[in-house]
């Protein structure tokens, strides 16, 4: 089953009206994003929790890599992270970051657990495998998926794999935890996958020796899907351009952090053509 943007919303490009209100919501949205507490990016022995500050495991180099210029960003997840993209590729492009978008509407899971996962993954392997080749990214960002379904142990297992697979292709692989999202009848029977799989990458990343970096967005979202400030669209699952806006500028003054760039400021690309992007159209953004 394809849980895409498709599945809920009618094909209807955004109209104008709905286009400037996206713009400025996009820019509002930014512009009110505090800074954030605790340790949100963590490497090996760090955990969750803590001051704030960057951690890194004791035997990890704390100065910064290379500068953003030389940093190209390969952005996988479901169609969640697919909604994130357009803001994401906007604020990394504008500082001086190489983007591309490998999000798959139709699933991006790695992790190879029941059939249905697994075929999905088989698909996302292969894709990976096509944009290692062709991009070169020395960052892999993986969002987790709606679809990583699977036991702790498989989810761990696929983890390691991803990892092993970003260190023999000369990048270092960042997990961000997805945002919190109605769980439907749909995902009612993987709500326990759901609920291990951000643990289980940061078990990895802690586990890693500082190979893999752990993001917990609950430090953006919360964990209520409910709430206002998660900012999901009508369907409780995706963002509109307000929430995806808001998840840019916080991961990457994450991804800065930890590569030594600085992002560019909101007035930079907020308000650019992304806000149109056909997918906001399609869930009925404003």
């Amino acid at each position: 089953m394809d849980k895409s943007l498709s599945s809920h919303h009618a094909h209807q490009p955004p109209h104008r009206h709905r286009r400037r209100r996206g713009r400025r919501a996009a820019l509002a949205a930014v512009l009110a994003v505090t800074a954030v507490t605790g340790a949100v990016l963590t490497g090996c022995g760090a955990g969750g929790g803590g001051d704030g500050a960057l951690k890194t495991d004791p035997g990890e180099s704390a100065q910064p890599g290379p500068q953003g210029k030389d940093k190209r960003v390969l952005w996988m997840g479901d169609s969640i992270a697919g909604a994130e993209a357009p803001p994401l590729e906007a604020v990394l492009k504008a500082s001086g970051v190489g983007f591309k978008n490998a999000a798959s509407d139709g699933g991006g899971t790695v992790v190879e657990g029941d059939r249905m996962a697994g075929q999905i993954a088989e698909s996302t392997w292969k894709d990976l495998a096509k944009n290692i080749e062709s991009f070169r990214p020395n960052v892999i960002a993986y969002q987790v998926t709606t679809y990583d379904w699977g036991s702790a142990d498989q989810q761990r297992a696929s983890y390691e794999k991803l990892a092993r697979t970003a260190q023999r292709a000369g990048a270092e692989l960042v997990i961000v935890s997805a945002p919190p999202f109605k769980i439907d009848d749909f995902y009612k029977k993987y709500e326990s996958a759901i609920a291990s799989a951000p643990k289980a990458a940061e078990q990895v990343a802690d586990r890693s020796g500082g190979k893999v970096r752990f993001v917990d967005a609950s430090a953006l979202w919360g964990t209520d899907p409910k709430a206002g400030k998660a900012e999901r669209s009508s369907d409780g699952i995706h963002s509109c351009q307000q929430g995806s806006a808001a998840f840019a500028k916080w991961f990457t003054e994450q991804l800065g952090k930890a590569y030594g760039f600085t992002p560019a400021a909101p007035e930079k690309w907020a308000t650019g053509s992304w806000t149109g992007d056909e997918r906001y159209g399609k869930l009925g953004c404003r």
